[in-house]
Order: C-alpha cells, then sequence, then structure tokens
C-alpha cells in the first residue's frame, strides 16, 4: 500500500531501526548511574543530546528530551510563561498553531493569563507585521510554528522572530513538520519537534530553550533532563532519533528537489482530473512533501475510505474525519473549504509509480463518493428566492444542495440554506468564493434552532 500520510508519522529511517536495536543492548541502563553499564549509557546520551544540539544550532545544555512533541509544546508555552510572568501573562501565537500549543494557551487562559490569535490569509501564512502587531507589553511569549502541519505552508519565522527580539518577547517555534527536511529555522527562542515526524521512534520529542531565556517548569520538580522533563530518559529511542535525524538532514538535499517535483505535478494535474477540486496552499514557500486539496460535494471521511479500499494511506482535514465533528481550526481560519479534504503527505520511499497510481485512482474515488451523496432536496421555489432545508444533515450535504438548486433563481436571485450543522458557517461563504457567487451573509431561522445562510446567484 503507497503511504502517503509520513506528516503524521514517518516510517522509521532504516539507520534509526539499526541505532535502536544496538542501543537496545548498550544503552538500556540508567543514564543516572555511576556503574559501567549507567556510565555508558549516558556516554550514549550524552552523543545522542549532542547530535540533535548540532542540528538545531544550540547548545548541548539548551535540548532536552520529552515523551512527545505535544508534550514539549506544553511545556514550552507553559513553562516560558510560568518564567516571564513578572513581564505579563500574555500569549501571541497564529491561528493555525498545531493543536497542543491551542491546548496549552487554554491552560494558560484558565489559569488567568490572556492569548490572541494572529491570522492568517487563504495561504494560510502569518503577515510578520500583523504578529508584532498582536504584541503588548505585557506579552511574555509568542508562538509561530516553522511550517503548517495540514498544508504545507512555510511561515516567516526569521521575520517575526526579529520583530520579536526587538519587543523583548521570546519566540517559540514547533519545528515538528519542517526540522526534518528543511533544518531548524532562524531566530528562535523555544523550539519544540517530534522525532516520528522525520523518521525517528515515536515516544521522543525535543525541547530547546535557549540561553538566557526566562523558563520555569510548570512540572514538578526532577533532576533528569536539566529539571525540565520528570522521569527516566528512553535512551535507546532517543539515540535513534539522533541517528534518524542527522541521516535525514544530509539526505534532505537530494531528496527535496525530487518531493518538490511530485508535488508540483500533483498539484498541476489534480484540478483537471477532478472537477470543483481546489489545491490549498501557497505553491511556493511550502514543505516539499505536503499538498492539501479540497473536493466540493465529497465526504472527507467517505473519500478517505474509497481510497483506502484502493490501496492508499491517507488522512483528512474534514471535521467528518473527528469524533467531534468540529471542521478543522486550519482550514477555517484559512477561509476555505472544510469539507472534502484530503492530505497528502510524501515518504523518503516514494517512487514516481505511486504519484501515477494516484493520479488514476483519485477521479473514480471522488466520483463514487458524490454518487452516494447526491440525495434529493428540500427547495421550496419561490419567484425570485428558494429555501433549502437541510436541517439535521452534516458535512457537505448543505454545499451540495445549493449547488445543485443555485440554478433554480434567476441571475440576482437569493437562495436560503437553513443549516444546523457548524460546518456550513465555513463551507457556504468558502464555496461561494470558489464559484464566484455573492455570499450575503447569515440570520437566525425564525423558529428553528439553526442558521439562514443567504447566497445571491451573480452568473
Amino acid at each position: 500500500m503507497p503511504y502517503f500520510d509520513a506528516a503524521s508519522t514517518a516510517p522509521l529511517h532504516p539507520l534509526a531501526r539499526q541505532a535502536l536495536l544496538s542501543a537496545l543492548d548498550e544503552g538500556w541502563a540508567d543514564p543516572a548511574r555511576l556503574y559501567r553499564d549507567g556510565r555508558r549509557a549516558r556516554m550514549l546520551l550524552d552523543a545522542a543530546r549532542e547530535t540533535v544540539a548540532a542540528e538545531l544550532g544550540a547548545r548541548t545544555d539548551e535540548v532536552v528530551f520529552t515523551t512527545s512533541g505535544t508534550q514539549a509544546n506544553h511545556l514550552a508555552v507553559l513553562g516560558a510563561l510560568a518564567g516571564n510572568h513578572r513581564n505579563g501573562r500574555h500569549l501571541v501565537h497564529s491561528a493555525v498553531e498545531h493543536s497542543s500549543v491551542l491546548h496549552a494557551a487554554e491552560r494558560a487562559e484558565a489559569d488567568g493569563g490572556s492569548a490572541s490569535a494572529v491570522p492568517v490569509d487563504r495561504q494560510g501564512r502569518v503577515d510578520p507585521t500583523a504578529f508584532a502587531a498582536a504584541l503588548r507589553p505585557d506579552t511574555a511569549l509568542a508562538a509561530l510554528q516553522s511550517a503548517n502541519h495540514e498544508v504545507g505552508t512555510v511561515q516567516p519565522v526569521a521575520e517575526a522572530a526579529a520583530l520579536c527580539a526587538e519587543r523583548g518577547v521570546p519566540l517559540l517555534v514547533d519545528a515538528a513538520q519542517s526540522l526534518g527536511p528543511l533544518g531548524s529555522p532562524a531566530g528562535w527562542s523555544l523550539l519544540t519537534a517530534s522525532a516520528h515526524k522525520w523518521g525517528g521512534p515515536a515516544g521522543v520529542g525535543v525541547l530547546a530553550v535557549r540561553k538566557g531565556v526566562r523558563y520555569r517548569s510548570p512540572l514538578p520538580a526532577d533532576d533528569r533532563e536539566a529539571g525540565r522533563v520528570p522521569g527516566h530518559v528512553n535512551v535507546p529511542a532517543v539515540i535513534a532519533a539522533a541517528v534518524a535525524l542527522r541521516a535525514v538532514r544530509q539526505e534532505a538535499a537530494a531528496l527535496n528537489p525530487l518531493q518538490h517535483a511530485r508535488i508540483a505535478r500533483l498539484r498541476e494535474a489534480l484540478p483537471g482530473l477532478v472537477p470543483d477540486l481546489a489545491v490549498l496552499g501557497p505553491a511556493e514557500e511550502r514543505l516539499p512533501h505536503l499538498l492539501t486539496f479540497s473536493c466540493l460535494y465529497v465526504d472527507g471521511e467517505a473519500l478517505l475510505g474509497e481510497l483506502d479500499r484502493a490501496g492508499f494511506a491517507v488522512t483528512s482535514g474534514s471535521s467528518c474525519t473527528s469524533s467531534t465533528l468540529t471542521p478543522s481550526h486550519v482550514l477555517a481560519a484559512m477561509g476555505v473549504l472544510t469539507e472534502g479534504n484530503i492530505r497528502v503527505s510524501l515518504p523518503a520511499g516514494c517512487e514516481d509509480a505511486d504519484i501515477d497510481r494516484f493520479l488514476d485512482v483519485l477521479p473514480n474515488a471522488v466520483a463514487a463518493v458524490r454518487s452516494k451523496l447526491d440525495a434529493p432536496s428540500a427547495a421550496v421555489p419561490t419567484a425570485d428566492e428558494v429555501t433549502l432545508d437541510t436541517l439535521g444533515r452534516r458535512c457537505p450535504i448543505p454545499v451540495i444542495e445549493l449547488a445543485k438548486h443555485l440554478t433554480d433563481v434567476p441571475v440576482g436571485g437569493m437562495v436560503r440554506v437553513l443549516s444546523d450543522d457548524e460546518a456550513a458557517a465555513l463551507d457556504i461563504p468558502a464555496w461561494c468564493e470558489m464559484r464566484s457567487q455573492e455570499y450575503v451573509g447569515s440570520e437566525p431561522a425564525a423558529g428553528l434552532n439553526a442558521v439562514a445562510y443567504l447566497i445571491r446567484r451573480l452568473s
């Protein structure tokens, strides 16, 4: 099965596998102990820390290992806010940060702090000037990911870092998606990453804090990992993670152009193969291996199932793939369609033949899903207005009904879509933008626990 979900978890690098097996024999002991096996484990741990620090452009005493990238983000946000509390308790972050950063921000707010989310454009990029404008005298920390995990947009970290430095605000950079292919960005004060994103084993995260940055661990005191991460260090996994990071950084110069070319081919071919398909994110300034596209009138979960049956492992930003049915916060912040999204992220072992087959399979998969969703309409036509009742129907149905019945009114006429689906507030305006129709706005639906979305036909 072609594996196209490397942004979730990259396959274990062959050198990491070898290092892990060896380290299970050589580095199993407690590195805090002074007997021979403990000293050997400590030497291996120190060597792994030196390797990771060198790839980050950091000092070894600035780098600690966590149990995941999520834990690293939690510790980075809460620890930096605690350490810098004398300046204030305000956090600035982009609207498209990883959920672990957003959850840490929620915890900080619950504890009496405050947070500001900086919006992004339709490409998912933050304006550095707007980011700096959100800084306040009481801002204790700013957070900006190096590259987005859903659409691949590379953020202007260096520019934002320089503006933060002028204000004396430390900048946290979540480099989980970019550290392997692109290396460490410039200007960070705190940096986090996750080994399984670059071909290391799961269960290893990285937290780096520059000397001079105020930091106080939000966890109980412990003598491990500079007092920042309590508990026994998984030395074999850390060693394998360091080996994988060095290997992928050495391979990136040759691999990145190949991945860029494969993604560019998908980007160019997909809109012509599948009607009503939009590619999300920028063509340039992006991760080399990742592409997200949205298909109108498609249930994201159903499309994942069709592609899985065809032998492809992909993922989706669709709200239909979430147990909470909450739209992707990244896609919502970009103002693009939140339904029917597919993220393709290529591993190092991808072949051109895999791309050929994906392009062959996708049109039929989309057509199969669309045919199952061609439900009857509940339209009630009038002279110049049509009301579509989609109450109780989720995912792409409100947009499907809008598209099917827009021509039931003349140019200049109005379509009212009644919906109680949270995603409709995002998807209907996005559809209007994509199809050059006028989204007039929304209003409460009289007598119903629902919203009426108003669309004027322009063509």
